[in-house]
């Protein structure tokens, strides 16, 4: 690390106390962008960088809402609103008990580079609240959709901010957080994306992070000669990420074996095939239930729970080819990252946003895997989204095949960006350099051309 970027992240520590994740996440990137800084001192003078890492604006507000049975409950809600160079601030709502303004930051942070990677005009952004839809009616849930929308609707708008969902945020909340942005502006635009099909919404965009992931996997495989069929998979996560990463590596020739929720995670040696994929998303789209369920159905399938007193986790200590992290950050630390490495994995991709430790990503970069990080190789949600944005402004639908194909087509694009990048730069086959350098300069570029705002 240079000493320019040595001070700045020390900086940014100071700045932002107890936010470890924020932390990390700029860490990553400013030393990825050491050898820039280095090639282009004209961004160090105008002090790109330390722009990028501050939000443009932070939006922290109550939302009050009260249940069927009359008790009030009080949650936080954010937006951070982080940059919007090349286009409106766009990224996920996330609903979770995890949710703080550091883990928000981080998330906001990497979605600049990640939209700048899709080749769609789209700045970056994140909010959400410290709410738990989990185990919640549905009406629990509208209600406080409805609240927060109350204050969040000043905020955004389909030229200024267009939230997404995210973890806890799903068909259903994007229907109710739209229904009442509606009512309060009176007009139907495309405000939201991740809409319901007849009010707006894409094809492929639930599919869209799943597919992507496994697209780019097949990318990269395919700098070696090597493709998806007959490598056996791990993935993590159960959510709408993991189940159309299952789908698509299925469809690929692929065999995945493993799932997992936050109680534990399941391994199935014969294979989670199409139709028990197929259970899997009812027992966790409709019935809500949890990932332990599967081995009363499918008896071989072995379930182990969560034990908090491991340093590492089980699931990533099996025999694969390929690994896609699809829960959630900071998933894989140095101990999974090696387990990963000893039993023979040699790809992954990474389906949720940082779920990789700095350990961990160091293990990755010197063993010279393929590693596709998330700001690469899980793009393809957003930029389906931004897909989304385009039907809307042409109040037009396309075709499933239209925008799989669209789909398909950035994800090759981000990852020739990676690779033609981290070549340039002198780091042949770091695709963690690639997103990162080639994230940044399109939004460098911009900056600089709009002046000091």
């Amino acid at each position: 690390m240079s000493s320019y970027v040595k001070d700045l992240v020390a900086e940014i520590k100071a700045k932002n106390p107890a936010e470890p994740e924020f932390h990390q996440a700029v860490q990553e990137v400013a030393e990825s962008l050491s050898i820039v800084l280095e090639r282009h001192p004209e961004y160090r003078t105008s002090k790109i960088l330390e722009r990028i890492v501050e939000p443009e604006r932070v939006i922290m507000f109550r939302v009050p809402w009260v249940d069927e049975q009359g008790e009030v409950h009080i949650n936080r809600g954010y937006r951070i609103q982080m940059n919007s160079a090349i286009g409106p601030y766009k990224g996920g709502l996330r609903f979770h008990p995890s949710v703080t303004l550091g883990i928000l930051k981080f998330l906001a942070f990497e979605q600049v580079f990640k939209n700048s990677l899709t080749t769609l005009p789209m700045g970056g952004a994140k909010g959400g609240s410290d709410f738990d839809p989990k185990g919640k009616s549905d009406l629990k849930i509208m209600r406080f959709c409805q609240a927060f929308m109350n204050e969040l609707f000043r905020h955004i708008g389909s030229d200024t901010d267009v939230p997404a969902g995210d973890i806890g945020v799903g068909g259903r909340e994007i229907g109710y957080l739209f229904g009442q942005y509606k009512k309060l502006r009176n007009e139907f635009t495309g405000v939201l994306t991740g809409k319901g099909l007849n009010w707006g919404g894409s094809l492929i965009r639930p599919e869209a992070t799943g597919y992507g992931a496994t697209y780019f996997a097949s990318e990269m495989l395919a700098t070696k000669g090597k493709t998806l069929e007959g490598k056996t998979c791990l993935v993590s996560g159960s959510g709408n990420v993991a189940q159309y990463t299952v789908e698509k590596i299925n469809q690929l020739g692929g065999k995945v074996v493993t799932l997992s929720d936050s109680n534990g995670y399941i391994y199935d040696e014969e294979g989670i095939d199409e139709k028990r994929l197929a259970f899997v998303m009812e027992l966790k789209n409709l019935r809500r239930g949890r990932i332990s369920e599967y081995t009363e159905k499918y008896k071989k399938a072995v379930y182990t729970p969560v034990d908090p007193k491991l340093d590492y986790n089980p699931l990533w200590n099996h025999k694969a080819e390929c690994a896609f992290p699809s829960a959630t950050q900071n998933e894989i630390n140095g101990k999974d990252a090696q387990n990963l490495l000893n039993n023979g994995v040699y790809a992954v991709a990474e389906g949720a946003n940082m779920p990789t430790t700095l350990d961990g990503v160091k293990l990755f970069l010197d063993s010279k895997i393929l590693y596709g990080p998330g700001k690469a190789a899980n793009a393809g949600g957003v930029a389906t989204s931004g897909l989304e944005m385009s039907q809307n402004s042409m109040r037009l639908p396309w075709t499933r095949e239209e925008v799989d194909n669209r789909l398909r087509y950035i994800m090759k694009s981000i990852h020739k960006t990676c690779v033609d990048v981290a070549e340039r730069f002198g780091t042949p086959g770091n695709y963690v350099n690639g997103a990162n350098i080639g994230g940044f300069l399109k939004v460098a570029d911009a900056m600089m051309d709009q002046g000091i705002v």
